[in-house]
């Protein structure tokens, strides 16, 4: 069963989208999604959670309103701390677990990109496993123009696995904008789609992924965030191996085999 943010969540919503998909809307569209303390808390729990909901195959991550995310909400009181540089690291750190639990969610996340992402927006959304994007999104590590490292939440090691190293120290030491069409060229979005049809292609991608075997997709994604890192080709493919065989001992295996001797669409059960 989904294990459900408890208690009700006021900076997001977490709703079904379509069979096994769900849908998180970062919902503080006042502040373009911003982040403040109270999201960095029900977000991390919200992670945690997805681990045991075995139900939950998929995720579409959005945000309300005209924004993904602008980054962390600087006129949030609790943002900063000047006077105790412990329990500013404590926070810091809060911070970075929930980007940390984001990335290691079993399921696959598709972010739809619906407007700027910038700071912890721009993480959110390269620490997801694909990405769409409207042509008015705009995406940067604003950090480095307000006196902040842009090394942030990760940035540093998503940025340049996906954009390489060169590209990742521009965005990074500038904070320049980069816009959607540049995104999709630069290969930071997978795809760049009209607004009115965003969230659809989003869902339906995520029920793509949805009705295949449910260990398979986890196995899937946890061999590709693994070997992206990985020493050598043979520590790659012995990787491969394992997780190939675990494969075929599932009972979700057996039902794909006799689904496609017998033409029809299997019933996955994730066991």
């Amino acid at each position: 069963m989904t294990k459900e943010p408890d208690p009700m969540p006021t900076t997001f919503r977490f709703e079904d989208a379509a069979a096994g998909v769900k849908l998180l809307t970062l919902d503080r569209p006042d502040r373009l999604n911003a982040v403040n303390w109270r999201m960095v808390s029900e977000l991390e729990e919200c992670f945690r959670g997805l681990a045991a909901a075995q139900d939950v195959r998929a995720i579409v991550l959005t945000g309300a309103g005209r924004a993904f995310c602008a980054g962390l909400d600087i006129k949030d009181p609790n943002s900063f701390d000047q006077e105790n540089t412990v329990h500013a690291y404590d926070l810091q750190e809060m911070f970075g677990r929930m980007c940390t639990h984001l990335a290691e969610v079993p399921q696959p996340i598709i972010a739809a990109v619906n407007g700027a992402a910038s700071g912890a927006g721009l993480v959110f959304s390269v620490a997801s496993d694909i990405r769409l994007a409207v042509p008015e999104a705009r995406f940067n590590m604003a950090n480095v123009r307000i006196g902040f490292s842009g090394c942030d939440l990760g940035s540093s090691y998503w940025l340049p696995r996906v954009l390489g190293l060169g590209l990742a120290s521009e965005l990074m030491l500038t904070g320049r904008f980069m816009g959607a069409e540049e995104a999709e060229r630069r290969g930071l979005v997978n795809r760049v789609v009209p607004a009115d049809e965003l969230l659809d292609a989003a869902i339906e991608m995520a029920a793509d992924i949805a009705r295949n075997s449910p260990f398979a997709v986890r196995m899937t994604k946890q061999v590709l965030a693994q070997n992206v890192d990985a020493p050598s080709l043979r520590a790659a493919v012995e990787l491969e191996n394992r997780t190939q065989i675990l494969c075929t001992r599932t009972r979700d295996f057996e039902e794909a085999l006799a689904a496609f001797q017998e033409k029809r669409e299997p019933e996955f059960t994730g066991s």
